[in-house]
């Protein structure tokens, strides 16, 4: 059977004008999984309040990272794919979950290839209802219904692989060299509490009581939570991190239902009031810049650690298409094709 891989990322709208935000908020949104509550319910929210108010906002926002080239999530996802595309002897195509960038646009480039068994890689290191779950989902029912004589196979999270928390690390290091920093804050993108029980295939072990994630169970297989603490704990051991001297918040909430604690805005705002001047950030659960880390993280989390009295503020970029992200990657790759064959 011939192979093939297809790279699956988060989406961005058309352009930074909100008439193109709001159409993507919509499908983003209007997503089960993101936002897990009945559709009818859902459409309300979604419909009635927030798309008749936030893409404004967000519009205003993407405006204020958007490159000449266009999105950069969509840019760097790009330059990734043909990065690894370099390096591998299958076809490689690229998806995203929301957009016109359609992961059955994505298969059917594949099929027209040739390929039939496909490696389907959600660029997500950690599993999350509203990341790898929606894209794995979508795939089996565009399969289903439009390739049924293809087979996919998923990549599941890569999050404790020694080689990535290897690139990941050196990253870090890579970006902190000469720097004094006082605090490194592991920022991740926030989900509801109630995401966190409801893939716990255990149904008992997850509390998010500060113990559940650092027991071992089943249940850290599809555990956001612990996959994001873990990432945290493995890299601060590869570098050597004091005690103190590093921790984990999460992003970007959104509603009146509790989300993950603590918040990275409020961390940001923490540290500087503890007295903390020269602070550094990472965000883990993106291989991409983007909106997230772009605006939110390198601009409003800036502007609040400098309002809190604080000096230096460093982002650290994703790995992005860092050449060691796309050996990683491709060696991921090559190891499957060559298996089984």
């Amino acid at each position: 059977m011939k192979k093939g891989i297809l790279l699956v990322n988060l989406g961005s709208p058309e352009s930074p004008e909100p008439k193109d935000v709001k159409k993507y908020l919509g499908e983003f949104l209007m997503d089960e999984r993101v936002i897990d509550i009945p559709l009818v319910a859902r459409a309300a929210l979604v419909k009635g309040i927030i798309l008749k108010t936030r893409p404004k906002a967000s519009a205003a926002a993407y405006k204020k990272i958007w490159w000449d080239e266009g999105s950069p999530l969509i840019v760097i996802s790009e330059r990734l794919q043909r990065g690894i595309q370099n390096k591998v002897e299958v076809p490689v195509a690229l998806a995203m979950r929301y957009g016109s960038m359609t992961i059955k646009k994505g298969l059917q480039e594949l099929v027209d290839k040739g390929v039939e068994e496909v490696l389907l890689f959600p660029l997500y290191p950690q599993f999350a209802m509203a990341t790898t779950e929606t894209i794995t989902v979508l795939a089996e029912e565009l399969r289903q219904a439009f390739f049924p004589n293809i087979k996919i196979e998923s990549v599941p999270a890569f999050y404790n692989k020694p080689d990535y928390i290897e690139v990941l690390s050196n990253s870090v290091k890579r970006h902190l060299e000469g720097k004094q920093i006082d605090h490194l804050l592991f920022s991740y993108h926030g989900v509801p509490e109630r995401h966190i029980r409801k893939s716990d295939v255990t149904k008992s072990h997850c509390k998010i009581d500060g113990s559940c994630c650092a027991t071992p169970s089943n249940a850290h297989e599809f555990c956001y939570r612990h996959q994001c603490l873990e990432v945290t704990k493995l890299v601060a051991e590869k570098l050597k991190l004091k005690t103190g001297s590093y921790s984990t918040s999460f992003q970007s909430r959104l509603g009146f239902d509790p989300w993950l604690l603590p918040y990275t805005d409020r961390t940001i705002e923490r540290l500087g009031k503890n007295g903390v001047k020269n602070m550094a950030i990472v965000t883990p659960a993106f291989v991409s810049d983007c909106l997230e880390t772009l605006e939110e993280i390198a601009m409003e989390g800036q502007e609040i650690f400098h309002e809190m009295g604080g000096h230096e503020f460093t982002t650290i970029p994703c790995l992005n298409d860092d050449a060691p992200f796309v050996d990683l990657l491709s060696n991921w790759i090559n190891t499957w094709v060559t298996s089984n064959t």
